[in-house]
């Protein structure tokens, strides 16, 4: 049994080096000052693997306080994926988009980061699964998936050093623009009913709807990397996913597509549709990529389904409040 202790003192830190557009050594340092300063022994890793076997021992043991992610969405990602049930997780952005950081208020400054250590509080919050893996945010499939994916390639090919930024999507998808197909995806909904409706309680042996379409998106809170409100309904503790998707391919429905979602028309759309459910599968027949918190995941076929409460995380206060009055209301 887990030892769950109010005066756990041990705190580790996954450092991811390359997170980012530039290096964040000097911030991580003046965190681990300021909790070493409120009397925490703090732990640092640069090592995945490390930094989370480290974290479960000292959480087994009943001393940990908390595992903080210094990274980005990727960072985030692969820690809910490795750590044991009901570890408390925490998070210090300096990544690129740090979609998971601005939904939950983790701050980038070390004063705020360890004042939501020392008085925040743990709530437990749905994930995502695609075929298998956690992940927080969201899922697109299409268009922009392929942008990530070629993003993802030059990186890991040494382009800008291995490090991202928004400026690196320009190329693939100018490239794109003139290139992709759109080819058109099939979307299963188990559990799915307009927005207004509540959510089964129970799975359905057939999909409730299917629905064609070349632009997909499935989300667990309503965050999006290129700051568009696509889904800004969606909640991380309703125990439901959002399911977006827009009818028309090319460039020009792309490009309409986009700014009637900035302004928040796209409700309006004959060819936009919106439906929350519990699991949805996605297949093409040609293949099409599928990415995770702006990640490259892999080509269709790819079952989404919500895990409800599956992953604990040290939120500030107000943030806390803001969730649980968002879970009451649905």
């Amino acid at each position: 049994m887990t030892v769950r202790r109010s005066d756990c003192d041990c705190v580790v830190i996954l450092h991811n080096p390359k997170a980012g557009r530039w290096p964040a050594d000097k911030k991580v340092r003046r965190l681990v000052s300021a909790l070493n300063e409120r009397g925490y022994s703090v732990r640092v890793s640069q090592n995945l693997g490390e930094a989370v076997e480290l974290a479960n021992r000292e959480f087994e043991a009943g001393r940990l306080k908390c595992l903080i992610g210094a990274g980005g969405d990727g960072t985030a990602g692969e820690l809910i994926n490795r750590v044991v049930p009901g570890l408390p997780l925490s998070f210090f952005p300096t990544g690129t988009s740090n979609l998971v950081a601005s939904y939950f208020g983790f701050s980038r400054k070390p004063a705020k980061a360890v004042e939501t250590l020392t008085h925040g509080e743990p709530i437990a919050i749905d994930a995502e699964m695609a075929n298998g893996r956690l992940f927080l945010v969201m899922l697109s499939c299409g268009f922009d998936a392929a942008a990530v994916e070629m993003v993802h390639r030059r990186r890991m090919e040494g382009h800008r050093g291995g490090r991202g930024g928004f400026a690196t999507f320009i190329g693939p998808i100018c490239h794109l623009i003139g290139a992709y197909p759109f080819p058109e995806m099939s979307v299963e909904v188990w559990n799915g009913r307009d927005g207004s409706d509540g959510i089964s309680a129970h799975p359905q042996a057939n999909p409730s709807a299917t629905i064609a379409a070349k632009w997909v998106f499935v989300f667990n809170v309503p965050r999006y990397g290129w700051g568009l409100p696509i889904a800004p309904e969606a909640s991380a503790t309703d125990g439901a996913l959002d399911l977006c998707t827009y009818r028309g391919g090319g460039f020009w429905k792309g490009l309409w597509y986009t700014l009637t979602t900035q302004f928040q028309l796209h409700r309006r759309l004959r060819d936009f549709q919106h439906l929350r459910g519990r699991r949805f599968r996605v297949t093409a027949e040609a293949p099409v990529p599928y990415q995770l918190d702006g990640d490259p995941a892999g080509y269709l076929p790819v079952e989404v389904e919500v895990a409800p409460h599956r992953v604990h995380i040290l939120v500030p206060k107000p943030v806390a409040r803001r969730l649980a009055s968002t879970a009451a209301g649905n």
